[in-house]
Order: C-alpha cells, then sequence, then structure tokens
C-alpha cells in the first residue's frame, strides 16, 4: 500500500510540472494596465495643465467671434435745418452656406420667403459653398426680415441669421440728386457730398464679441469691446425753398426751349453763398441705378462754361475803379458789332450811343468790349485774378 501511494504521489508531481505557468501572463496582463493608466495620467496633465492656454484659446476661437458694429452715418441738412439725408436702421439676412447647405426644399422655401428667384439663390450658395457668412438679400425692412426668420424658424431651416445695417434715404429725391450725391450698399459715398465728405460722415464702426453655437451661428452678445462712433453732421448753404423752386423753373425751362441739359446756381451776392443749386436732367438717388445712367454729372460743378455777361459787371467795375470811365460815359456801339481780330462782337440790335449804366442794361456786347480794349491790359487781368 504505502509503495502504490509513493507511486501516486510521484505521478501527481510529474502531472503538475507539466501543467503550463501563467504568471508570466499575468505579469504582462498587469504591466499594460499599469501603462494605461499612465497615458491617461499623462494626457490629463498635458490638457490640464501644459496645454490649457492653447485648447482654451481655441475652444474661444471656435465659440466667441469679433463681430463689427456699423455706425450711423450722419445727418445733412439745409441752411434752416431741414434733414436732406439720414440713416434709417434696415435688416439684411445672411447665411452659413456649410451649415444652410443647397437641399432644393430648403432653397425654393427660402427663395419664396425673401421674394428671390430660386435659381439665382442656389447658384448664389454653390458659389460660396465653401464659405461660413454670405448675405442673401440686403437692406430689407426689419418687419419683411422678421416675416422671413419666422418661414425660417417654421420650415426649422438652418444656418440663416439676421444683420443689422443702415439704409441712406434721400427725403428731396431728385431736387438734390446733383448736390447730396448717394451712398453704396456698404454706406461709403459715391457722389457728390455724400463722396466729398465721407470720411466726417460714416463715422467709426464698433466692434462686439458674440457666442456661436456649434454650427457657428450667433446666439448671444457678450460684450461690447468698441462702442461704434456715429458720422458727423454736414449743414449746407443751401436753402430747401429755393432749391425747390430753382429745380421746378430749370426744369420748365429746359423742356420749354427743347434743351438737352441746363444748370441753376442762384448765390447770395452779399456773402458769397451758395443758396441753390439743380441741374437738368435730374436723377432720385433714392431710386434704381439702372436710371442713374447719364445724369450723374453735376453740369454745374464739372462743366466749363464761357463766362459771357456775367463777367461785363466786372469789366465795368474795374474800368471805373481805374479812372478810365465815369459812370456818364457814352459809348459808340454802332452798327451793333466789331471785329476784334479773327473775332466778330455783335450785339442783338444796334444800340447806337448809349451810356454805361445801359450798357449794363442792354447787356451789350460790344460796349463791354470797347471799355475793357480801353484799359491796361494788365490792370484788367488782376481784377479778373483776383476774383
Amino acid at each position: 500500500m504505502a509503495a502504490k501511494r509513493d507511486k501516486r504521489a510521484r505521478q501527481v508531481r510529474r502531472e503538475e510540472r507539466a501543467l503550463p505557468s501563467y504568471a508570466g501572463r499575468r505579469y504582462t496582463v498587469l504591466m499594460l494596465f499599469v501603462l494605461a493608466a499612465c497615458a491617461l495620467v499623462w494626457r490629463a496633465v498635458d490638457q490640464q495643465i501644459l496645454e490649457k492656454d492653447f485648447l482654451q484659446s481655441e475652444g474661444e476661437d471656435r465659440y466667441l467671434a469679433r463681430v463689427e458694429v456699423p455706425a450711423h452715418r450722419g445727418l445733412v441738412t439745409d441752411r434752416r435745418g431741414d434733414v436732406l439725408a439720414l440713416s434709417t436702421p434696415v435688416d439684411s439676412i445672411a447665411a452659413n452656406p456649410r451649415v444652410l447647405g443647397n437641399d432644393i426644399k430648403r432653397v425654393v422655401v427660402l427663395a419664396e420667403a425673401l421674394g428671390i428667384d430660386t435659381e439665382k439663390l442656389q447658384d448664389r450658395l454653390t458659389q460660396y459653398a465653401k464659405r461660413h457668412f454670405v448675405y442673401l438679400k440686403r437692406r430689407m425692412p426689419p418687419a419683411d426680415a422678421t416675416h422671413v426668420m419666422e418661414v425660417v424658424k417654421a420650415h426649422s431651416i438652418p444656418g440663416v441669421h439676421v444683420e443689422r445695417e443702415y439704409k441712406r434715404y434721400y427725403p428731396a429725391g431728385e431736387v438734390f440728386g446733383h448736390v447730396i450725391g448717394f451712398t453704396d450698399v456698404e454706406d461709403r459715398g459715391q457722389e457728390g457730398l455724400e463722396l466729398a465728405y465721407d470720411g466726417d460722415l460714416r463715422g467709426e464702426p464698433g466692434a462686439k464679441l458674440v457666442l456661436r453655437d456649434g454650427r457657428r451661428q450667433v446666439v448671444d452678445d457678450v460684450e461690447n469691446i468698441v462702442s461704434p462712433r456715429a458720422g458727423n453732421h454736414l449743414a449746407l448753404s443751401i436753402d430747401q425753398r429755393l432749391q425747390f423752386i430753382a429745380y421746378r423753373e430749370l426744369k420748365a425751362a429746359v423742356k420749354r426751349n427743347r434743351a438737352v441739359s441746363g444748370s441753376l446756381v442762384l448765390l447770395d451776392a452779399r456773402s458769397g453763398e451758395v443758396l441753390a443749386m439743380v441741374n437738368q436732367p435730374s436723377y432720385n438717388p433714392n431710386g434704381d441705378r439702372a436710371n442713374r445712367a447719364g445724369r450723374l454729372r453735376n453740369r454745374a460743378v464739372t462743366d466749363v462754361f464761357e463766362p459771357g455777361s456775367t463777367m461785363k459787371p466786372f469789366t465795368i467795375a474795374a474800368a471805373l475803379d481805374a479812372g478810365v470811365i465815369r459812370a456818364d460815359t457814352v459809348i459808340d456801339t454802332a452798327p451793333g458789332y466789331f471785329r476784334v481780330g479773327s473775332a466778330q462782337v455783335k450785339d442783338h440790335h444796334n444800340n447806337k450811343d448809349i451810356d454805361v449804366a445801359t450798357i449794363l442794361q442792354r447787356s451789350s456786347n460790344v460796349g463791354a468790349a470797347k471799355i475793357a480794349l480801353m484799359m491796361d491790359k494788365k490792370a484788367l487781368w488782376q481784377t479778373m485774378d483776383r476774383l
């Protein structure tokens, strides 16, 4: 019996030695867990301490944005304070093409709400498909923009929002068209005083920080960074009442005489201030740009005119001042014309012998020319140059 037990014990020991050992595997698995834990700890340290500032900056860049706040353009008024140009708040509909996409069903609904052609809207979204911002329709009345956004919300159309802007309005229309001019869609002066004084009128835009969602849509204002500075007001010497009369009379005169164009400038003889300045044909700065073609030029300022009879009073004043003539001096203008070099100077009628006052009254070209020839050329030029 004892021999059998010993034999059995030896057999068990041989079988135990033949069984595989799992100690090495357990050690390997344990080391893998330790390494994984160390990696997680290192990653946490890296993000929370070493790269904290960088990651925070990246997060803010993705969800915080600096946007421009438009400045209110200054008023233009006449000498009595009547407003001739002002800026009114309007809304523009903008979109993020990457978020909105080009789904035809959305495009059809959106185009109908905006009142634009579906194909044109689809082409625009395709053209700017890689951008984060594009205007769909600008300078809409706030009520119309509100309606569009209601449609957008009702149909769950993503990526569409409202941008607040200003639109220039000219109450007097074409009566002041050439004087004031107009601005473009960005509210920058393009013609007239709007262009000449653009830097003073437009002011300086501000800036604010806004919060965006994951689709880059503005969800809230965070803070105002820089407040916009409104533009300066511009007061003119022109009187709106006289401007309207000048506009009405010039338009009638051009039509009556079948003229191609005409200009009228009314000055205060004592101060030299411009009280009215109009041209025909004119244009309405509030109207369609297509109707402005060929009408933008302010002829009273840009065109060259022969001085004509406007120089006669200055010529006679210079002669009187120089003592060449007296108020009762009589000039022989018969037979109503005479030649100066290669040019012929003539009157409409043969005024014969007339005094200085009559020369001015009848606007005699012959009489004024003869007085000018009586003067020293240098003295006459100096008088004209002082004007």
